[in-house]
């Protein structure tokens, strides 16, 4: 069986991210690290009508700068979660799987949690259960400086970088996305374009 992988959080994450989750099968999520911006920790990216569109959950930093990624809240104030879902549903709501999962995201965006790790927790929960996996999913107890026996890539997949993997590279294959017709198939898209489509 392949070492467990070590994750920063990740909102409704890159298709890249799952398939690191399915092939290690054991899976530890970084909490304890400081909070990085524009990352995937609250950015997801969608295809939308008019082309790719990234979605960014508001924060707090209670702490500045040396905020902790567990102590991260969500900026509720505003009306990002209403802008999310309408996003999701404009772009997804003419696909073939939408009206099979939808609730159950919807939900989710209906009362988001005050913390992005509850947010992200709660998304990745939903989408293992589509995906009909039972992964074993763990959070750091503290900062791994430099863990052992463990795939560390907490900074390895990011949205302006493309991951080198360790051992077998990550294909494509290409699936029907809701707008073929419009564009070429894109990668590095969130898991829920595969769900949907």
């Amino acid at each position: 069986m392949p070492n467990p992988v070590l994750l920063s959080t990740a909102y409704l994450p890159p298709i890249e991210y799952v398939v690191q989750c399915l092939r290690s099968q054991k899976i530890l999520i970084e909490q304890h690290e400081t909070y990085q911006k524009q990352t995937y920790r609250n950015r997801c990216t969608i295809a939308t009508a008019n082309g790719l569109l990234d979605l960014s959950i508001p924060v707090k930093k209670v702490n500045g700068n040396h905020t902790m990624t567990k102590d991260i809240e969500i900026d509720n104030n505003s009306r990002w979660n209403q802008v999310h879902w309408r996003a999701i549903a404009s772009a997804y709501t003419h696909s073939p799987y939408f009206i099979y999962y939808s609730d159950q995201f919807e939900a989710i965006y209906k009362n988001p949690p005050a913390f992005l790790m509850e947010m992200n927790t709660a998304l990745l929960k939903i989408v293992f259960k589509i995906l009909k996996t039972n992964l074993d999913v763990n959070y750091t107890t503290d900062y791994l400086v430099q863990p052992e026996n463990v795939a560390d890539l907490r900074q390895a997949i990011h949205p302006k970088t493309d991951l080198v993997y360790p051992g077998k590279p990550l294909e494509y294959t290409e699936y029907v996305q809701t707008f073929s017709n419009k564009y070429a198939f894109v990668t590095k898209l969130s898991i829920i374009d595969l769900i949907f489509n």
